[in-house]
């Protein structure tokens, strides 16, 4: 079940992308409104999850691992992950191996926490999948909706392996000691930690407040912490 939603969210990301990609707003509107998602479930629930799972060693530092990592990775996507590409003077630099191998290194690394989780409405899941749309249609948007694109096999190729990294992910965290886990999830923590505060604390022209900026993340955040009311916390397979 956990395998058809991280694929099915990809899947619809990049249908909606294909139909809608040339409204730019409404891409940057989808992104802003999940970063306030994520960013809370960062904050309340994979944080909390990490320092309650009774490991040794400063977790910290793999929280800022995670955050370098991103860095590193936005090397080769160019801050594809926020919306970057429609800036056109910045889209014709990103390399298509280049894309494809930052977005799989990127979901690859958060499938590995999701091993062993059963629940489909895990917050860790939930904020994957949430995170997945926003990206899937900026690349369904940025694969067939340029001039002279069209659904061509490296495109096809493209979606089909970001649809599969986070799966494959998974499917390789069943292998590692489960004491490792809150280690990958502290990694993952500081991925959601770089990308949704880049994306909320961007500056907007002039530096003018932008009140649907500030309504779409609180929005987001409003979602995030309805959900966390409803959600039973229980980090046990982690200690």
């Amino acid at each position: 079940m956990i395998f058809i939603l991280l694929i099915l969210s990809v899947v619809a990301g990049v249908f909606l992308g294909k139909l809608f990609g040339k409204k730019e707003q409404f891409a940057k509107n989808l992104l802003i409104l999940s970063a306030g998602f994520l960013i809370t479930i960062c904050l309340n629930e994979v944080f909390p999850q990490i320092y309650a799972s009774e490991v040794d060693g400063n977790l910290g530092i793999f929280v800022i691992v995670g955050v370098l990592l991103q860095m590193i990775l936005e090397a080769l996507t160019k801050g594809f992950e926020h919306g970057h590409f429609h800036h056109h003077n910045e889209s014709s630099n990103i390399l298509p191996v280049a894309l494809m191998v930052g977005l799989f290194i990127h979901a690859f690394i958060e499938g590995i926490p999701l091993a062993n989780e059963t629940n489909p409405l895990s917050p860790y899941l939930l904020g994957i999948l949430f995170h997945n749309l926003p990206i899937s249609f900026i690349l369904g948007a940025f694969l067939f909706n340029r001039t002279g694109s069209k659904a061509s096999y490296p495109s096809l190729l493209i979606v089909a392996l970001f649809a599969l990294a986070s799966p494959m992910g998974m499917l390789l965290g069943n292998y590692f000691n489960p004491n490792l886990q809150p280690y990958f999830l502290a990694v993952v923590g500081g991925i959601f930690l770089h990308i949704s505060s880049v994306i909320i604390f961007e500056s907007n022209k002039n530096h003018n407040i932008n009140w649907s900026k500030i309504g779409l993340v609180v929005l987001g955040v409003s979602l995030a912490l309805l959900m966390h009311l409803f959600h039973s916390h229980d980090h046990g397979h982690y200690h």
